[in-house]
């Protein structure tokens, strides 16, 4: 899921939370006025309002505002005597200092609201729909974001048709924020001019790591994987990525695609090797990077790919009109492993999460 986006998305989903602080604030301020009998401390109610412009909307802050003016006219019989018009100055220094609190939350939450529209639109801008097929093969994918709000993250995949076949990539730049969406942008655009030049996609693995690692720092890196598909077999290039995981036809549980030696990602230099995997009709694949394994349950758990992740990708979808052939079910696949997730992590998943499933389409028969 950028941390600067993060921060903005939980200010405005759980405004509750953050306008709970000032106004415990500002009662702990009221009774230590009570209790001194200190109207001097008035002005200290202003910091409430002061405090709640920094994560709350305006609406919230003008609440909170109001909370500490109605508290300063509840402590006023406790300051003992004092002139009026010095009380009447200490409640407007907090009544101002509660407006501009509502302007400075107003403002903000304005500028908020322009970037998280601004990384959506970047977001779906470098990240094209999956095709639900291309070259005989049904794909499926899903996107979560470890926010509401917040759509930026380091994760990436694409996918198109080339003179090799289908080609496709999946990947997940090391970093946060609007770094990782650059880095996000620079590997689609290399993988995107590349593709169609290089036949061999050992040497396209090597071509974009000479290509990224120009302007990468000396600690970044890039994990990806990627896979042309052909009759019968996808071809795959790991390079540091979550192997993917097979769910052959008829077969109860699932196969992790592991390759045969570790290769460090993109940025350290990889000389990877190619992958063969068997992909006939009714075997699916899915890929996915490292927020579905590594989220955490309430115990500590991370999610496991057990027998409930296999049940959830072979339930199949119904057939379509009796002209045409059954069609695999993906996105409704994709959406149990996802269900699965969330009951893993109690609803809340810390990081990006992005599944893509993939599985031959059996030709038409003739007629």
């Amino acid at each position: 899921m950028g941390l600067l986006l993060r921060r903005a998305a939980r200010a405005t989903s759980q405004p509750a939370v953050w306008l709970g602080l000032p106004l415990v604030l500002d009662a702990l301020i009221a009774a230590g006025i009570v209790i001194g009998h200190s109207f001097k401390l008035t002005e200290l109610l202003a910091a409430g309002p002061l405090l709640a412009c920094a994560r709350c909307n305006g609406r919230l802050t003008a609440l909170a505002t109001v909370y500490a003016i109605a508290l300063c006219a509840i402590v006023a019989p406790f300051g003992g005597p004092t002139r009026a018009t010095l009380e009447a100055y200490r409640i407007g220094a907090v009544l101002l200092a509660g407006i501009l609190a509502v302007l400075v939350a107003v403002i903000r939450t304005r500028r908020e609201s322009a970037l998280i529209r601004i990384s959506d639109r970047v977001q779906r801008a470098i990240l094209r729909p999956m095709p639900a097929e291309l070259g005989g093969v049904a794909f499926a994918s899903h996107y979560q974001s470890a926010t509401t709000q917040a759509l930026v993250g380091g994760d990436l995949y694409d996918i198109t048709m080339t003179q090799f076949g289908p080609r496709f990539i999946i990947g997940d730049v090391k970093g946060k924020g609007l770094d990782a969406v650059g880095r996000c942008a620079a590997v689609l655009a290399a993988f995107r001019e590349l593709v169609f030049a290089e036949p061999d996609l050992v040497k396209l693995a090597e071509q974009l790591d000479a290509r990224l690692s120009r302007d990468m720092e000396i600690e970044d890196f890039v994990t990806v994987i990627l896979a042309e598909f052909a009759p019968g077999e996808v071809r795959v290039v790991n390079c540091g990525h979550h192997p993917p995981v097979k769910q052959a036809a008829g077969s109860p549980g699932l196969q992790i695609m592991a390759p045969p030696a570790f290769v460090p990602p993109l940025g350290l230099h990889p000389h990877p090797a190619r992958q063969d995997i068997a992909l006939n009709p009714g075997d699916r694949l899915l890929f996915y990077t490292d927020g579905l394994v590594e989220t955490r349950d309430r115990a500590g758990r991370f999610f496991a790919l057990d027998s409930h992740v296999a049940a959830a990708l072979t339930a199949s979808g119904p057939a379509l009109a009796a002209s045409g052939p059954a069609r695999p079910d993906l996105d409704g696949a994709v959406r149990r492993v996802v269900r699965l997730l969330l009951e893993h992590a109690a609803g809340s998943i810390p990081d990006d999460v992005l599944l893509v499933m993939c599985e031959p389409v059996a030709p038409a028969p003739c007629r």
